[in-house]
């Protein structure tokens, strides 16, 4: 197989390693939403590109030079180069810089439920690029959780400033520029370790924080110390770790399979706003959770039904 073979993400079957390291993107992400709220709220002493900026510089070099030290291959080919370049730009700079934008004024528990659309975006991206329509499973999958998604952000819409406005689209605009670049990279797999490209894609991204910095005109950060500590969080454990696993994730599983995270993380990232920074659960919470757990359940049945009939 080379490396312009065309490859199709469902047919993949689900083993213990991919479901591992989805693991960890399940555990690790439903944190950083957290982290990112600490890091960039207001008197934090980070702006929202500067940190992003520092974020991902620092933990793609330390991926790089774990490349370099265990004498995996870090030279580019041209189609590496591209293909790194756009997912790079559209996971970090789209998706969690417009994410860590928006946090400045939403809460956590919030920027996790509206990303939780990305799953969506991947179905209707995929069933565009593959000419056919997902099984009726899926499809009701994907409303089910969909549907714990609405019933979780019902006490924030209907509370919400409309100052806010500019926040949710924000959000909005996270989830689909995410999902183009978990499908493009799935489907256009690199031949690099899982670290190598996660640093690389970092690195790319970092250059788009960097523009993003320079039109803002960013004041210079002056963080505290809890800032210091939820950006360290962020590059070690929901950076250099948790975005490898997301990239062998999406080598190891089908793409839809990976997605789930998106439903996952908002369940648990309600639970750490309300534990760690006070934002309430109320029975629209235990609810829409609910919905949700049954949506990604129903996924992966979907996706076992596949797999037998093949």
């Amino acid at each position: 197989m080379t490396d312009n073979t065309p490859i199709d993400p469902s047919e993949r079957p689900i083993t213990p390693a991919g479901l591992f390291h989805l693991l960890v993107v399940y555990i690790v992400w439903s944190s950083t939403y957290l982290a990112i709220r600490i890091a960039v709220r207001e008197g934090s002493g980070f702006p929202p590109f500067s940190m992003a900026l520092m974020r991902v510089t620092v933990a793609g070099s330390l991926l790089l030079l774990w490349g370099r030290l265990t004498h995996r291959r870090v030279r580019l080919t041209r189609r590496e180069f591209a293909l790194l370049a756009a997912s790079g730009l559209l996971l970090w700079t789209g998706g969690n810089g417009l994410v860590t934008w928006a946090e400045q004024r939403s809460a956590s528990s919030l920027a996790a439920l509206i990303v939780a659309s990305i799953s969506i975006w991947v179905a209707i991206i995929e069933a565009i690029l593959d000419r056919r329509a997902p099984s009726r499973l899926f499809a009701g999958s994907l409303l089910l959780g969909f549907s714990g998604i609405g019933v979780l952000t019902v006490p924030s819409l209907q509370s919400g400033d409309p100052a806010d406005t500019l926040s949710i689209l924000a959000l909005l605009g996270a989830t689909f520029t995410w999902a183009l670049g978990s499908v493009l990279q799935s489907r256009k797999p690199v031949e690099l370790s899982a670290r190598v490209s996660a640093g690389y894609q970092m690195l790319f991204g970092g250059i788009g924080f960097l523009i993003l910095v320079l039109i803002t005109n960013e004041p210079l950060p002056t963080p505290t110390t809890e800032a210091w500590l939820a950006w360290g969080y962020l590059v070690l454990i929901g950076g250099a770790l948790a975005f490898t696993s997301y990239v062998t994730a999406l080598r190891l599983l089908p793409t839809n399979i990976v997605m789930t995270y998106a439903y996952v993380n908002p369940v648990l990232a309600v639970i750490l706003g309300w534990w760690i920074l006070g934002e309430s659960i109320t029975i629209w919470t235990i609810a829409g959770t609910t919905l949700v757990l049954l949506g990604v359940a129903s996924v992966f049945r979907d996706r076992y039904s596949h797999a037998g009939e093949t």
